[in-house]
């Protein structure tokens, strides 16, 4: 099956982000981050801004992975509704998690405005559409749970509902004015400029090699440098190497992948989410669908785990767009591209001390531009001395994943079981 050629739509439209470059001697820091995504550069930036020397390492260029591919959804909160983590926590450890998680979106649109980062940052909300009734009903629970908390969530009808995404194709759905969109990879470069103009130093092209811990701290060899700190902080997600074996086991790479259309016709932008909203719907296998600066509709689902996407897979995520947008048959794709989201066993994000000295965070679930840039935060108070039992999110032991060698081969299975369920629930519900 041909390959279809891969070039990202963020790549084309942001601005040029600062010139790193290779580490090329041996350092000593106060802080060394490993991963200069939205984790490493958010714990960076909050780390330099209270004085602290710091030195990031990025194993290839800032943005060229998670954190400059994703969809650019802000969205508040983690999987699970307040209630359920209240349950799973114990009501006042639940409850200060809520609130770490429900303030992502204000953190991120907070810096945005503090640095003066250009990223076509938009705050009108997220919608979550719902494909069924009874996917309706459990989002009236969440839209009930999160007002009784006092946060501006609607429950939309279905003719709000087409009328905020132009879609006639959803049931109804909820409207969460916290969330927004940005462009994610001119936010990811603006984090790096803003961390180097506070005095940060940041390596790209520099990949950590090995890591070992000896009586004055950690030491971090890469092909051509080193850097010596009392204290390092694990910020690469989904792409953790070796250098942090165990690290990497709690996580679960999966893929995801993104099209995008030609800029839509004058006559159907004002129709196609007219208000600037993101959407993320409540399939098995869901489907993110926005559109960005340039009037381009773009949306995104799980991915190949190919190097490059076959025709087969680009072609069901046209068919997605065409499902959701009738109106939209005929107007070219222009772009394709794809990148990894870390998911966690729990569907939590998950904040680590793997040892003295050495901190971790990652685990998104595909809510990583709020979440990460508040775990940055978090990591970056740990890191100054804040006791853990006033972080506002827990500090867990690492656990790996049972056979997690085996984990792609039981995802793709996954993946193929649930896209073959919504196509069965689809089929139940048609006329």
């Amino acid at each position: 099956m041909p390959a279809v050629p891969l070039q990202s739509l963020w790549s084309v439209t942001a601005p040029a982000g600062p010139v790193c470059g290779r580490l090329e001697e041996a350092l000593q820091a106060q802080v060394a981050v490993i991963g200069a995504g939205y984790t490493g550069l958010s714990a960076a930036l909050h780390l330099a801004e209270r004085g602290r020397e710091v030195v990031v390492l990025e194993a290839a260029d800032i943005g060229a992975r998670a954190s400059g591919t994703n969809g650019g959804q802000v969205i508040p909160g983690v999987k699970h509704d307040p209630d359920t983590l209240e349950r799973i926590f114990g009501h006042d450890a639940g409850s200060r998690l809520v609130a770490t998680a429900a303030a992502g979106p204000d953190l991120v649109f907070e810096l945005i405005a503090q640095h003066r980062i250009e990223c076509d940052a938009v705050r009108t909300g997220w919608i979550q559409p719902a494909e069924s009734d009874e996917a309706l009903a459990e989002l009236a629970g969440r839209v009930e749970q999160w007002r009784r908390r006092g946060a501006a969530l609607e429950l939309l009808s279905r003719e709000a509902v087409q009328r905020l995404t132009g879609s006639q194709h959803y049931r109804g759905g909820l409207l969460d004015r916290r969330g927004g969109t940005l462009q994610p990879l001119s936010y990811v470069r603006g984090l790096a400029a803003a961390a180097l103009r506070v005095g940060a130093r940041i390596f790209t092209e520099s990949p950590a090699l090995e890591l070992t811990r000896s009586a004055h701290g950690w030491s971090i060899e890469t092909p051509r440098g080193r850097v010596r700190a009392p204290l390092v902080i694990a910020a690469t997600n989904a792409y953790t190497g070796p250098v942090c074996d165990a690290l990497r086991r709690t996580v679960i790479p999966v893929p995801s992948f993104q099209v995008a259309t030609a800029p839509m016709p004058t006559a159907l932008r004002p129709q196609i989410l007219p208000e600037g909203q993101a959407a993320s719907d409540t399939r098995r296998l869901l489907r993110y669908f926005r559109v960005d600066g340039s009037g381009r509709l773009v949306l995104g689902s799980r991915g190949t785990f190919a190097q490059a996407p076959g025709v087969r897979s680009v072609q069901r995520h046209y068919r997605a767009v065409h499902e959701i947008y009738p109106q939209l048959e005929g107007l070219p794709f222009e772009y394709h591209w794809g990148g990894l989201v870390a998911m966690t066993p729990d569907h939590l994000p998950h904040l680590h001390e793997l040892a003295p000295g050495l901190l971790a965070g990652l685990g998104y679930n595909g809510r990583g531009v709020a979440m990460a840039t508040m775990m940055g935060r978090l990591l970056a108070r740990l890191a100054l001395g804040v006791p853990a039992a006033e972080l506002g999110f827990p500090v867990t032991a690492m656990r790996p994943v049972p056979l997690h060698a085996l984990s792609g081969i039981a995802v793709r299975a996954a993946i193929q079981y649930l896209r073959l369920a919504d196509a069965v629930e689809r089929a139940r519900r048609s006329p």
